[in-house]
């Protein structure tokens, strides 16, 4: 392929879905930025996908968490007008309940989740608007809508990606600019080892490959979805979820209480 469809910059790019990513996006003729913090895992796909696709690949050694190396992605997504697509996929999980988790590591995991993904965001929108075109992709997780199942501070934190998403799609749909948040349910990947219950400990019949996931993810987003959800069997359930929120909307501000609540109603002088 020698034609490209300009440049994917893919973070958490170093194993598992960020890897497919950086994978399948090259074999559909997007240049690569890889960012991970583990240097040598980028290097190597690094290789291997320059080799196999004729892409370009550069790599980015940076912890998101870190303020700085934060602030060097950002300033690659603001100066680079080569970059079509935003993948923000890094993140961390946890499964254990709130009374048994270290606060400080739920602070690193929004600052990751929900930090990290805000500001590389806010870093790319301008360009893509500015440019009248742009892909943003955001991994969220089927905890945001069952928050219940896992860590509490891990499900908020993608509830927040996807309600994330939501405004941007609201915000630039009519700019140019495409928004797809993706919901992964279990996914065999590093991320259960770090999250403290290991993947071989989950029923085999609810974990989805990374490969599937990522093909899934692409094949909604060719579709036109804006949120997809790969394990999801009937579209229409997400469908009347959707129609019910919105039209739910309407009636979430009044000046007066609900009458189930049996205030009595303030009698002007």
């Amino acid at each position: 392929m020698t034609q490209t469809k300009g440049t994917a910059l893919i973070t958490g790019a170093s194993s598992g879905i960020g890897a497919i990513y950086a994978d399948r996006l090259a074999k559909r003729g997007h240049d690569l930025i890889l960012v991970a913090r583990n240097k040598q895992r980028l290097a190597s796909l690094a290789r291997r996908l320059a080799n196999e696709t004729g892409r370009k690949v550069e790599t980015v050694e940076a912890d998101l968490t870190s303020p700085a190396d934060l602030q060097r992605v950002e300033n690659i997504l603001k100066a680079n007008a080569g970059i079509s697509l935003l993948v923000n996929n890094a993140g961390v999980g946890a499964a254990a309940p709130l009374l048994a988790s270290d606060v400080d590591k739920m602070d690193d995991m929004i600052r990751l989740n929900v930090t990290a993904l805000t500001r590389l965001t806010y870093a790319a929108v301008p360009g893509f608007v500015a440019r009248g075109n742009g892909t943003i992709i955001n991994i969220s997780s089927v905890v945001a809508i069952a928050p219940e199942v896992l860590n509490g501070v891990y499900g908020g934190s993608k509830a927040f990606v996807l309600a994330f998403s939501h405004s941007l799609v609201h915000e630039l749909a009519d700019k140019g600019i495409r928004v797809q948040a993706v919901l992964p349910g279990a996914t065999a990947t590093e991320f259960w080892d770090v999250a403290g219950t290991p993947v071989h400990q989950l029923p085999a019949q609810i974990v989805m490959s990374a490969d599937d996931l990522v093909d899934a993810a692409l094949a909604g987003l060719d579709l036109g979805e804006t949120v997809t959800i790969p394990s999801l069997p009937d579209k229409a359930e997400w469908d009347r979820h959707e129609t019910a929120r919105q039209a739910m909307s309407d009636r979430l501000s009044s000046a007066i209480p609900a009458p189930r609540y049996n205030l009595r109603k303030r009698v002007d002088a």
